[in-house]
Order: C-alpha cells, then structure tokens, then sequence
C-alpha cells in the first residue's frame, strides 16, 4: 500500500492523537484563563474508536504515535490506551506530553503499559513565574512528575519550555544548569500564535538563536547533536563538555514544515493534516457511522494530499486557527 504522502513529497508516518480538551491548569499561551467551554464527553473519541482509527491507519505507514491534551492525565483510565495502542505491532514509538500535575501517580502504570517516551511542559522554574503563566498552582507536583518518570525508567525525560520574550528571558540559564544537574532533556518552544486570547504578536517571540547564544555565554558552547531525526521538530545541542542536552522549536525563526511528518486527530475526532489547519475531516462521524475502513483510509489520504506548503506565519497570509492549541492538541 501506497505511504501516506503529500503533494510537497513528505511522507507521514506520525500521529498525534488529543484524548481531552480538559486541563489543570490555564496557561496564557493556550487557553482562556477562566470561563472555558469544554467539549461534552459523549463528543470525545472513546479509547475503541481511537485504535480503530490507529490501526486503519497503520496500513498507510503510521508507525510513530504522541498522545496530548489539553491534559491528557486527566482523562480516567489512560493506560488502557496505552496498552491497547503498544499491543499494535507495527506501531514503533508511543510518546505523551503532559504538564506533569497528575505524573507522579500515573507514571509506572504508563511505562508498564508501554509508554516509553514524555515530554513535560514546564516554563518557569521559579516557582512565581510558573504561577503567572500557568494562572494556576502545581509547581511542586510538576517537579514531583519529573522525578517520578525518571524513577520508573523514562529515558530520555524531556522538560518543553516555551520561550516569550519579556518573560521568560531570566529562565533560560536555569533551564540549562537544569539539564547539566538532572540529566533531563530541556526543549525551548518559540512562543506561537495559537492562544485563545489571540494576544499573540511577533514582539513577544523569544527567538532560537538568543536562546543558543545566551546559553552558550553563560554556561559554555553548545554543540550540535550528531544522528539527529531529520524530521523531529526540534533542533538538538549538547553543551561542549557532553553534559546536557539542549533542543530547539523554532517553529517561527526556522519553520520546519518541509520535512514534517505529522498529522493530528482532535479529542472530537477531527483530523487535522498541520497544527495551523483551517480544515478539518469529521472521523468520528464516520467511525460512529460505520463507515468502511477503506472510506476512513480515503479521508486520511485526501487530509494529507490537501496540506500545504507550510504555515505562512512570517507572512502576511497567515490566519490563526480558530481552534486554541488546548482544542487542537499539542
């Protein structure tokens, strides 16, 4: 069977999958502070409905998996997904990215289901800071998360900061003496225009290479990483003595769409071929329709023929989603 490619050439072998719009906390990047409208549970995928999906899409090439919300801790029961996604036996890689509140609990009963691989979202480690942007408290269950999935064996553990000027500048060295301390993977994100508030603007973006350079004048030279994943979102650096890992989103200063391998199903079943996607394929109706696999097979090809060239931020083009990241998955 034919792989899953686009017009542009890229192949696509990399599903996000979202199980919650709900979250713990607030943060000004990606949800309203307050008076949220969440989606009604009977409208998400059932755990049932999203293997059925993973596996009609696996005879297109799926192989590599990433589980996110809103928060996907605190959707009940979500090793029962893991273990139902890790017992596929073409998938390669499943991944989660959490803030971390709920991890420490959760932790071993998702590495024994399979999971292998987190991301962590922490932005500040001033417990203060971490307030202001979350607009929430947790910073201590957050740290507890981090050490919990190092105790049960996550390697790499990787800690996403995302990186806004006039904000966050002061969290950079930290963050690195962080990675050179505990051995987690710190991933600076370039702040993007996917908050509810719609308050995002150019100015506030904290750029990669002020990052690299700051961290390279005040702790020491940062070195590319070798056998980097042509295809991972981030760049990856190590400080020059091998202590610490350094990985950069540059999703506005150096976009990465021509080698992207992704695509995206929203907790209510929408397929999304881009993070910046003005359309939507409803799935879930046809899953609940009892559409043939090969018609949900089509739609995912048609999805992924449709994208485009890239997600036109820098230009004057761009039109933000209406969907915030909390809707969409991260």
């Amino acid at each position: 069977m034919s792989p899953l490619i686009d017009t542009f050439g890229r192949v696509h072998t990399n599903l996000r999958i979202s199980v919650t719009d709900r979250c713990n906390i607030r943060c000004f990047y990606c949800m309203p502070a307050e008076d949220v409208q969440f989606m009604d549970r009977k409208e998400l995928l059932t755990f049932e409905e999203i293997e059925h999906f993973v596996r009609v899409a696996v005879p297109l090439g799926l192989r590599k998996i990433r589980l996110t919300g809103g928060e996907p801790l605190v959707r009940r029961d979500l090793h029962v997904l893991v273990r139902k996604l890790a017992a596929i036996p073409e998938i390669e890689d499943i991944g989660l990215t959490t803030n971390g509140i709920l991890l420490a609990d959760q932790a071993q009963g998702l590495y024994d289901a399979g999971l292998r691989r987190i991301n962590i979202s922490l932005d500040a480690l001033d417990p203060a800071k971490f307030e202001k942007i979350t607009r929430r408290q947790g910073y201590d269950q957050v740290i507890a998360g981090i050490n919990a999935a190092q105790a049960v064996g996550f390697h790499p553990v990787k800690v996403n900061a995302v990186a806004v000027r006039g904000l966050t500048e002061d969290e950079i060295v930290p963050f690195g003496h962080f990675a050179r301390k505990t051995g987690v993977d710190i991933r600076f994100i370039e702040f993007m225009p996917l908050d509810a508030d719609n308050a995002w603007q150019r100015e506030k973006v904290l750029f990669a290479h002020e990052i690299l350079e700051t961290l390279s004048r005040e702790i020491m030279p940062l070195v590319p990483c070798p056998d980097q994943d042509p295809h991972a979102p981030a760049s990856e650096f190590q400080f020059a003595d091998g202590l610490g890992r350094i990985g950069i989103i540059a999703s506005v200063s150096r976009p990465f769409c021509m080698s992207c391998d992704r695509f995206r199903i929203t907790a209510d079943g929408k397929l999304r071929n881009c993070l910046f996607s003005l359309e939507e394929t409803d799935v879930k109706a046809m899953l609940r329709s009892d559409a043939p696999d090969s018609a949900i097979a089509q739609a995912i090809r048609d999805s992924i023929a449709a994208k485009k060239e890239g997600h036109e931020i820098n230009t004057a083009r761009f039109i933000q989603p209406a969907r915030p990241m909390y809707s969409i998955g991260g």
